[in-house]
């Protein structure tokens, strides 16, 4: 995009005139930090889909925990159930709501994992005890009652105490490379504002559409 096109996208980003803008990733930003201000819980949060090795769709919330031009990137326990999902087929969707501002985006696309480096400084940057149970929880697998979770938290607790907590090797972050990027706004009577953006590569350029609600 040439500064004129950068410039152009700024202000229908500000006017709110959005299915003209050029760039799907700045809009997002844009509509991120205004959820960021209005939403008062987790405004990162987002329902991730994915597929599992039978075909069967599954969906739930996590936390959106980077976004730039590469994708959207969150973390989890790769033995989990959307982490096996994931190794056995490395695609999935996004939906981000803001009742506040009655916005939703959707979001379509490949999965990567991230780099050693970007988990290793994501994972020190949690809280002491998230690193903890990020280490005690054997997630997705039964448990049979709190106590026997709790015992776990207590000895890994024990087992690090005094010194850092590295990143357990099943541990790391998720990228997802959008091949489409929907944005929805609501309109009185239903009469909604929809744009799509769609790309063939994560390479490639975007092709906007308007469509109907």
């Amino acid at each position: 995009m040439t500064q004129t096109d950068v410039d152009a996208d700024a202000k229908r980003l500000t006017t709110g005139d959005f299915v003209l803008a050029q760039d799907p990733f700045a809009l997002f930003a844009a509509w991120f930090e205004e959820a960021r201000s209005s939403e008062s819980e987790d405004p990162n949060a987002m329902a991730l889909a994915t597929v599992d090795a039978s075909g069967l769709p599954d969906v739930r919330m996590v936390l959106l925990k980077d976004a730039d031009a590469q994708g959207f990137v969150f973390y989890t326990n790769t033995e989990s159930r959307k982490g096996e999902a994931l190794a056995a087929n490395p695609k999935a969707a996004l939906a981000f709501h803001w009742k506040s501002l009655r916005r939703q985006v959707r979001v379509r696309g490949l999965v990567a994992r991230v780099s050693d480096d970007e988990a290793d400084a994501y994972f020190q940057s949690r809280a002491r005890m998230s690193r903890i149970g990020a280490w005690a929880s054997i997630q997705s697998r039964p448990l049979k009652d709190r106590a026997t979770f709790e015992a776990r938290i207590a000895e890994i607790t024990t087992q690090y105490e005094g010194i850092e907590i590295p990143r357990p090797p099943h541990w790391t972050g998720f990228r997802i490379m959008p091949l489409s990027i929907e944005f929805w706004a609501d309109r009185p009577f239903r009469l909604h504002d929809r744009v799509i953006f769609t790309r063939q590569a994560a390479n490639e350029p975007w092709v906007s559409q308007r469509l109907y609600p």
